[in-house]
């Protein structure tokens, strides 16, 4: 597809905390769905994004950090290609993160489109991490900063405990239930078998 022809302008942003030993050739590698889909050969050839003033794709080895604020032209169909990207930056993410995609309407003028037609902007979030509890509690973190920000207009923060107390009850049985599944695709103890995937483990921090 053309960039001309693209519907869509898309903005990716978000930071990663990456865990040790991750190297530029492990990232390369697991953003490889971003930067072929722009039509790059490399990572650092696609790095760039669409405008100048952003910062694009960039490697903090010394601090351990992936930071996104890059533009490509497209269409709905990089959806699959930020799955892809996901699944890769769990191996390599150290803990839970969230990806802010923003689907701009290139073709949409508000001076000269009808009143009644709107523009087909779309925003979504995504969520990488090394586990599952990684994953939910950076899920669990921005609901209550959002929820907190909200409510702090009509009440003072001290009396929003029991707020995020229900918030996280919420996570805790969302966690206990994801538990529970990976647990049923586990041989019985003592079997001599090994267990799959994140069963167990620690529940995120404050969901007790």
């Amino acid at each position: 597809m053309s960039q001309y022809d693209a519907p869509f302008e898309i903005h990716v942003h978000g930071d990663v905390p990456l865990r040790p030993g991750v190297d530029y050739a492990q990232l390369q590698e697991a953003l490889k769905p971003l930067w072929t889909y722009a039509g790059a050969k490399s990572l650092a050839e696609g790095a760039e994004s669409a405008y100048e003033e952003e910062p694009g794709i960039k490697f903090d080895a010394q601090e351990r950090l992936l930071t996104m604020c890059w533009t490509v032209a497209g269409d709905r169909d990089f959806r699959q290609q930020l799955d892809e990207m996901c699944m890769s930056l769990n191996e390599l993410a150290e803990e839970g993160a969230a990806i802010e995609i923003t689907f701009y309407d290139a073709e949409f003028d508000e001076e000269e489109a009808p009143p009644e037609e709107e523009s087909r902007d779309d925003f979504l979030m995504m969520f990488v991490g090394p586990t599952p509890a990684a994953i939910m509690q950076v899920q669990r973190d921005l609901l209550v900063q959002d929820v907190v920000n909200l409510m702090e207009r009509h009440f003072d923060g001290s009396e929003l405990n029991g707020v995020v107390a229900e918030i996280d009850k919420l996570f805790a049985q969302r966690f206990d239930a994801l538990v529970s599944s990976l647990e049923l695709g586990k041989p019985p103890r003592g079997s001599g078998g090994s267990g799959g995937g994140h069963g167990g483990g620690r529940r995120p921090r404050h969901l007790h």
